[in-house]
């Protein structure tokens, strides 16, 4: 155990101040290296806070807009980005993938819909093809690969989590439609107009902003024991620290790349909500962030074997992971970044840092910042 303490640093309303203790003792117990963590509460940011390091070494101290990849909290991001170009009428989560991406239509896969894709139910949660790491930097060949593979299991009966996939599918919607890339669509349409400080492909001017991650030393096996759960997780296998790259970082991996801080995941998914956005002004109408949140498939997950709750590209609360209201939604990343909102509570969170947890659904560190933050209101 930690035997100095560690400074916080930001602001913390005095209602949540037990938001501000729990942080702490996250450091104080030896459970982090560098981290921040923000809550939005109806309009107002009533939490944002950050400490430690954003190295091992110490020798860099963690800042407010200090970045770190988010792994499947990026997923989240993109699942927003598809949701304005529904919002937009550009695209409809009942469409066929195939109407927009006529090459898909392949081995049967000609009637999945957009919230079919998104919900993990393609069978696509893996390539057949060996696939290397470099491979994976290239989402023109990835995006070809998956529209003309067999599907791994009969699209729609089941989920199975697109871990890394997912991003290919769903930015190649968004090139599709809009003719940009996703992360060029997430800055010229979100990022810059709102001030949000995330990146799906890091551009080199922010680099000196990153916290490398750290390995968890106990993480649980991704790969379980079907072949379907190995060419998702092992085709290629991905080290923990894939992400302190340079060619990780500048590529537009949008189910795993993401760079961003906590107050930009919490700001972002405020602006779904009229409640908590600013001004009152939500980027998306009410029944499109409902129609992101409805849920499109509930079952025990082929690839993650747990009970899951798909939304359109969210996932929907379960195990209290993120408040009481089963209608909050939001996704989670490998390690335990995450960002969320519960729009009846308006409330919305997000939270990054640099030493990987060892659990793969469940960080003992964000269900406690989540328990701490709820109690508080």
């Amino acid at each position: 155990m930690s035997m100095t303490m560690t400074e916080i640093h930001g602001t913390c309303a005095a209602a949540f101040e037990p938001v501000r203790i729990h942080f702490a003792d996250n450091f104080k117990n030896d459970l982090e290296i560098g981290a921040s963590f923000s809550v939005i509460h109806k309009g107002e940011l009533v939490v944002d806070l950050w400490a430690g390091d954003a190295d091992e070494t110490g020798a860099t101290p963690w800042q407010h807009d200090t970045l770190a990849n988010v792994w499947s909290t990026t997923k989240g991001v993109a699942a927003i980005c598809i949701a304005l170009l529904v919002d937009r009428g550009q695209l409809s989560y009942d469409d066929a993938v195939s109407t927009h991406w006529p090459e898909f239509a392949v081995h049967g896969k000609g009637g999945i819909t957009v919230a079919q894709m998104l919900s993990h139910q393609a069978g696509l949660s893996g390539l057949r093809e060996p696939t290397t790491l470099e491979d994976c930097y290239n989402h023109d060949l990835m995006a070809q690969r998956l529209a003309a593979q067999e599907p791994l299991w009969e699209p729609t009966t089941r989920s199975g989590y697109h871990a890394f996939t997912y991003g290919y599918l769903a930015g190649e919607l968004v090139k599709r439609i809009t003719g940009k890339t996703i992360g060029t669509f997430l800055q010229d349409e979100i990022g810059k107009p709102h001030g949000i400080d995330f990146f799906i492909g890091l551009p080199l001017s922010e680099e000196p902003r990153v916290a490398p991650l750290t390995e968890a030393k106990d993480m649980q096996p991704l790969a379980g024991t079907t072949e379907v759960q190995a060419l998702t997780f092992t085709n290629p296998a991905i080290a923990q620290t894939a992400p302190n790259d340079r060619a990780w970082r500048a590529a537009e991996i949008p189910a795993a790349g993401g760079f961003g801080s906590a107050s930009a995941l919490a700001k972002l998914y405020a602006l779904l909500e009229d409640s908590t956005a600013p001004d009152r002004k939500a980027i998306i109408k009410r029944e499109t962030m409902d129609a992101l949140r409805t849920v499109r498939i509930e079952n025990e997950d082929l690839i993650l074997g747990v009970p899951v709750r798909w939304g359109s590209g969210m996932a929907m609360n379960g195990f209290e992971m993120y408040g009481p209201n089963p209608q909050t939604f939001g996704h989670t990343g490998w390690g335990g970044s995450f960002g969320c909102l519960d729009p009846e509570a308006g409330v919305s969170i997000g939270y990054v840092l640099n030493k990987m947890g060892a659990a793969v659904v469940g960080d003992p560190r964000s269900m406690g910042l989540v328990a701490a933050t709820f109690a508080c209101l």
